[in-house]
């Protein structure tokens, strides 16, 4: 299954991690530092003295990842302004 995380804060990171652990295709699109960080080092997940990292597909450009299985947006409310015009890109034929 191919999921894109949009956003990948604390709950975007959990979901992003625990999906990919359990076999899902997971890409993310995310700007900045955390992009750079994620590009570099993969998803990150820390639970108590355990640090997870699963790799991901990671962009700024949600053109580049083509039609997902499910997109979760995890931003944050006066975020969704400014992606709203860019999910179509993560949308199939059959939407």
């Amino acid at each position: 299954m191919k999921i894109c995380l949009y956003g990948a804060g604390a709950i975007g990171c959990l979901l992003g991690v625990r999906l990919a652990q359990k076999g899902a295709e997971v890409s993310v699109v995310e700007v900045g530092p955390v992009l750079e960080a994620i590009q570099k080092h993969g998803l990150r997940l820390r639970t108590g003295e355990e640090t997870i990292s699963v790799p991901v597909t990671a962009t700024s450009d949600p053109s580049t990842l083509g039609p997902q299985d499910l997109v979760i947006v995890a931003v944050q409310g006066p975020t969704l302004k400014f992606i709203a015009s860019k999910l179509h890109f993560l949308y199939g034929p059959n939407l």
